[in-house]
């Protein structure tokens, strides 16, 4: 997931060079979110992981 988020960014750059700002700005965006994703699906992925790995003996 984070791989298309470098790929939104790399895209967002060349865009910024050739003067296409508004496909740059859409790119970043997409960026964003996509990150924001990735770290919500890690925290969660990491609670559950902490709650299941204790067991009680």
């Amino acid at each position: 997931m984070l791989g298309w988020v470098v790929t939104f960014l790399i895209i967002a750059l060349i865009a910024g060079i050739l003067g296409f700002g508004g496909i740059a700005g859409a790119s970043i965006e997409i960026a964003k979110i996509i990150f924001f994703i990735a770290v919500v699906l890690f925290l969660v992925s990491a609670v559950i992981g902490l709650t299941r790995g204790r067991t009680r003996v």
